[in-house]
Order: structure tokens, then C-alpha cells, then sequence
């Protein structure tokens, strides 16, 4: 059967988009700037890898968020059956997979549990070095609790870089470091847990330790492809290597290293040429702009001048500044021009103008907060993204993530540990948990007197979830807890009924995707990578710069643009303010239309004072073609 689309697809594309994605055999890097159709090319080219006559072979799409993961995933839905030789993933996701299925070969058994959480990790640690008098020392030579907090917070960052640094940044024998990573991990470990750079590590670990696991997934998967190459960092750089051995080149990456912004987790854009290098590939460069106005554009390259485009839209579309007196009047500006262009659209704007085509960019989450705080005093609908994962309101929800968690795995002393404090127990009553133990009657041995029911009402909604069924019975337990929120004054009933929505939300996208392996620890597990998160919601978006990396919106505002906020005030090197002029990049190129560059004249600083601000360097070079 043709796939009369597909054709039209390909007659649609440009000269270099058709050499990228009828390129066949051999290692290809594609660099393509912002707007030039990477998601459509690299979508392209696996649909043309499957469609290939007589191929029975799979392709491995691994890209850099969920969101172009599952962009990536709904445009191959009209390939039918073909679509199951795709598998389209985070490479955290693939790696959480590949330990799933063979991790037994270096010790790991089921399905990893994730500890994500900051503080979670922090609390394991803080744990790890009370635990080992020689380490609590160190810490106490820091001095005042504030400088102990620091040190540790220090200490984190250093495990992180030994852990995203496999092939460079092993400890010496012996030393502070290895005492220090060994003991944070013998924490995770006594919980059965493992964090977020665990993932990574332990995928190379297993495809280095066993090659014949590396081996077998060669032969399943014929081609790779890598998105978002200029934010791969050394693990995730040295997982694709191991998976591909000596002699395996059929790969394909596609990165702008004008876009790398994720510096703090140790990226750079040089593994894209590195594997430039290491794999003998092609190169093709996409100039082209299918995205954004002529004057976004003209601003993008007052920040990168070397951003060059050969082909772009014909529409002029603007670029306006606005400035308020202070953060208060600065969110007033851009609620009111949200509500102009409601009532009158604009003409650069295809259709009528919603507040879904519009988002509210800030350097970090305090830049949007007056902004949050005036759609809400107006009745706007509005949605946040600060960050991967779902901050949850309501305690009683809270709570049962902690339950669900321990249901995963009863060895997990940890969260345990937390649920018994948010109920007011003592972690010296904490019950057995642990294989063969009902966690259930366990949990009802601790559960919280008859005047604080909220635990009650907690473990009930835990055990319907395994009662009774074969199936995982999420919807139902949510809902109990929702009757019991209906108890409860109507802003924390709202926060209930809010977080059981988005949980339910991520269910069901997780059930989309693994319909026949279901696992309340897969669940979570991919609730941690943040891969059950649903599509942007309706209303207005605020997100943080990094949170909308791979977005796109008619209309975009960047909020705080004032020296000491957007660039932020502690990139004081160069190399850190070179990272923030790329920030500013990303955050002017999420629009498609029209963009609004904000700035307050004072701002309230956290200790209460008030401090006038002078406008960022950025917004100085990109007023410039208003």
C-alpha cells in the first residue's frame, strides 16, 4: 500500500532536509539551527528507514526530552504496524529499559528505582556521612550549619561529576572522593535505589561488562539516531560509543551547539565533534528558518551574529520592549497585552489568537512569579513548567506517592522513613517491610491516630489499588482519595483534585506506551524521568528558559531581562556568560511570531529590600531591530 502522505512529505522537503533523510549507510551529523525542521528530518528519515522493501530490522530514535520523544512518536502513527520496529526514547528512558530487560548482568534486578528528588538525594547522603564518623568530621570542620549545608550541597555536585564523567573522572583509590561516592551509593543501595546519573553509568557499565548484550542490540536495531546532540554529556556520549562498538556507524546525530544550554549537568556541544570525528561522518548543515518572523530572527542573530539563515518566512512579525516600574507593573504590562491581543489578534498570527500560542519565558521560576499572580487575579488560564518533574501541592497526595513507592519496592527504608514522619510516627516504630511482607498491614500498624485520618484514608486507597485484581487499579485509588478531599476546605480540595488529575494523566499516557509490560514500579520509575508527562496544557504557559527548550509558540515574552537575572549573576566567567548569551538564543527562538522583552526597573530581593535593576546586556542587542 503507498503512503500517499509520506510522498508528500518528501516532495515537500528542501534539498539538504531530502540528502539527510534518504542518507542509507554511514555516520551523518546534522546541524541544524532553530526552525529549520529537525523533529520533521530525523522523523523522516526513520520513517524511510522502515519503509525500506524487505526490512525487518528496528531503529533506535533517542532524543534529548520526552516532549520530542513523543512529538517524534505521534508523527510515525501512520506508518500502522511498521511503527513497532521504532522505538523512540529519552536516552535515560533507553537506558532504564536496557537495564529492565538485561541488568542482571551486573547486578541489577527488576526494575530500577529512581530517586530523583534534590532533597532525597540529599537526605541519602547527609544520612551516608553520619553514618561514617571519618566523613561526619569533614562536614563539621565547615563550621556553622549554613556552611555544613553548603559543603554538602558541594559533595553532591561532585558525585554528579564523577558519575556523568565515566571515561575521565573516575576518584584515585583511596582518596576523599571515592570514600564519598562510595558511601552515597551504599545509601541508595540500602533503600534498592539509584538516582538519576545511575541510569547512565550502570548502561555503560552493562554494555561494556557484557558485549554480548551490546552485541544483541546491534543486531536488533540496524540504524540509530540521536537528537539534541549539543546536549549530550561524556555518560550519555559514552553509552552511544559502547552501543555501538568498533564497527557499528550506522548513526545519524542532529544538534545546534547554539542551542547547548545545559552546562550546569555537564554538556557541551563538542561531542558533536567529537563524533565527527570518531564515526568519519558526513556533515550537512540546515540554515534554513521554517519557524520564526523575520525580525525574531534578526534579533537571534544580534546575540549569535554567526547564526546564518538562508531561507526564512515572509512575515515580519516584532519585537517590543516593555519595562515596568517594578515586577508588580512589569506583570500588569504583559497580562494587558495577553488581553489586547485576545480581543484584537494580530495579523502575522495564523487564526485567532489563544492563550495556548503564547508563553511566558523567565531565566528562572521567581522571574513569572508576578506574572503567575496576575493571571490568577484575573481569571486567566495558565499552566506551569518549571521543571521536569510535577511539584505537587496537596499532602494527602504526597503521601501517597510514598505509599506507591513503597508497594514498588518494600525495601525502601528511605521513603518509608518519610511517610512515617508526615504522619507524625517515630522512624523507631518504622514496620518490616520487606519481600513477602504485606506492606498494607504493615503500613496499618503505624497508621495515624483517629483524629489525623488523612493516613487512613492513604493506606485505603493504596490497598484498592491491589486488592482484589490482577490489574493495577490507580483510577480507583485516586478517586477514593478525592471523596476523602471533599472534606476538606476548598483550596485543599482543589490541590487534591489537581494533583490526582495530573497523576491520572501520567497513568494513562504510561499505559499508552507500554500496554503489555504495566508495572507500578515501571510507573514510577518513568513518572521520575519524567516521560508520563502530558502535552502542554490549555492557558497561557510559564515555563523557565530550560523547560521550554524544544517548544514553540506564536507568542513569546521574556520576562526579568535585567543584568543579575537574565544573565544570571553568578556567571561571572566566560564560558558561563557564553552559556547564558545562548539561554537568551533559545528563549527568543521559542517564538514564532511576535516577542516581548520585559524588565522590571526595581525588583524585591528575597531579604525584603528593593533594588533597582539595569537592563540585560541581551535585551540591549536585541531591542536593536525594534
Amino acid at each position: 500500500m503507498v503512503n500517499r502522505n509520506a510522498d508528500a512529505m518528501k516532495l515537500s522537503l528542501s534539498t539538504r532536509q531530502q540528502e539527510v533523510v534518504s542518507h542509507d549507510q554511514g555516520a551523518i551529523l546534522v546541524v541544524a539551527g532553530p526552525g529549520s525542521g529537525k523533529t520533521r528530518v530525523l522523523t523522516e528519515r526513520v520513517r524511510t528507514l522502515l519503509e525500506k522493501p524487505h526490512a525487518h530490522f528496528k531503529v533506535l530514535a533517542l532524543t534529548f526530552s520526552n516532549k520530542a520523544a513523543n512529538e517524534m512518536a505521534e508523527r510515525l502513527e501512520g506508518l500502522g504496524e511498521q511503527k513497532q520496529r521504532a522505538t523512540v526514547s529519552t536516552l535515560h528512558g533507553f537506558c532504564l529499559e536496557l537495564l529492565a530487560d538485561r541488568g542482571k548482568a551486573i547486578g541489577v534486578s527488576g526494575q530500577p528505582q529512581i530517586f530523583e528528588r534534590a532533597q532525597d538525594r540529599r537526605q541519602v547522603l547527609m544520612l551516608a556521612v553520619n553514618d561514617d564518623p571519618w566523613l561526619a568530621g569533614e562536614l563539621r570542620e565547615a563550621g556553622s550549619t549554613k556552611d555544613q549545608n553548603l559543603r554538602l550541597g558541594d559533595w553532591l555536585q561532585e558525585i554528579s561529576r564523577i558519575k556523568t564523567h565515566p571515561l575521565t573522572g573516575a576518584p584515585e583509590t583511596g582518596s576523599f572522593e571515592e570514600r564519598l561516592l562510595d558511601a552515597y551509593n551504599a545509601g541508595l543501595a540500602a533503600s534498592g535505589a539509584y538516582d538519576f546519573d545511575d541510569l547512565l553509568v550502570l548502561g555503560y557499565r552493562l554494555l561494556t561488562e557484557a558485549p554480548q548484550v551490546a552485541d544483541l542490540y546491534r543486531r536488533i536495531y540496524n540504524y540509530v539516531c540521536v537528537d539534541e546532540a549539543q546536549d549530550l554529556n561524556e555518560a550519555q556520549y559514552a553509552v552511544i560509543t559502547a552501543l555501538c562498538g568498533d564497527s557499528f556507524r550506522n548513526v545519524m546525530m542532529v544538534g545546534d551547539p547554539k542551542q547547548s544550554i545545559y552546562g550546569f549537568n555537564t554538556s557541551s556541544p563538542r561531542f558533536m565533534e567529537e563524533f565527527a570525528r570518531d564515526f568519519a561522518a558526513k556533515r550537512v548543515e540546515l540554515t534554513e528558518n521554517f519557524r520564526s518572523s523575520q525580525m525574531v530572527v534578526r534579533a537571534a542573530r544580534q546575540l549569535i551574529p554567526s547564526y546564518s539563515v538562508e531561507g526564512q518566512l515572509p512575515i515580519t512579525g516584532w519585537v517590543r520592549v516593555m519595562v515596568g516600574n517594578n515586577e508588580e507593573h512589569e506583570a500588569n504590562l504583559v497580562v494587558d497585552e495577553i488581553e489586547r491581543l485576545l480581543r484584537e489578534g494580530h495579523p502575522d498570527i495564523e487564526g485567532e489568537f489563544i492563550l495556548s500560542k503564547c508563553a511566558v519565558l523567565g531565566r528562572n521560576r521567581y522571574c513569572i512569579a508576578a506574572v503567575e499572580s496576575e493571571l490568577k487575579k484575573r481569571g486567566m488560564k495558565f499552566f506551569r513548567r518549571l521543571s521536569a518533574a510535577h511539584e505537587y501541592e496537596s499532602d494527602l497526595i504526597q503521601q501517597f506517592l510514598l505509599g506507591l513507592r513503597l508497594i514498588a519496592n518494600p525495601a525502601d527504608r528511605f521513603h518509608l522513613n518519610a511517610l512515617l514522619k508526615a504522619w507524625g510516627a517515630s522512624a523507631d516504630s518504622a514496620p518490616v517491610c520487606a519481600a513477602g511482607v504485606d506492606v498494607i498491614d504493615a503500613l496499618r500498624t503505624v497508621a495515624p491516630a483517629d483524629g489525623q485520618i488523612d493516613g487512613t484514608a492513604v493506606i485505603d486507597a493504596l490497598e484498592a489499588i491491589v486488592s482484589g485484581s490482577q490489574a493495577i487499579r490507580l483510577p480507583l485509588a485516586l478517586s477514593l482519595l478525592k471523596r476523602h478531599a471533599d472534606g476538606f476546605d476548598e483550596e485543599a480540595r482543589r490541590y487534591v483534585y489537581s494533583d490526582a488529575e495530573i497523576i491520572g494523566g501520567e497513568w494513562d499516557q504510561y499505559l499508552r506506551n507500554k500496554p503489555s509490560a504495566a508495572s507500578l514500579g515501571g510507573f514510577l520509575s518513568h513518572m521520575a524521568l519524567g516521560s508520563t508527562q502530558q502535552p502542554n496544557a490549555d492557558g497561557v504557559a510559564l515555563m523557565t528558559v530550560h523547560a521550554s527548550k524544544g517548544l514553540e509558540f506564536d507568542v513569546v515574552f521574556v520576562a526579568g531581562l535585567a543584568e543579575g537575572i537574565f544573565p544570571d549573576y553568578r556567571a561571572r566567567h566566560p564560558q558561563a556568560l557564553t552559556e547564558e548569551l545562548r539561554n537568551a538564543f533559545v528563549a527568543a527562538t521559542r517564538s514564532k511570531r511576535l516577542l516581548y522583552l520585559t524588565y522590571p526597573k526595581l525588583r524585591m530581593m528575597p531579604w525584603g529590600d528593593t533594588r533597582a535593576t539595569v537592563e540585560s546586556r541581551f535585551l540591549h542587542l536585541m531591542q536593536s531591530v525594534g
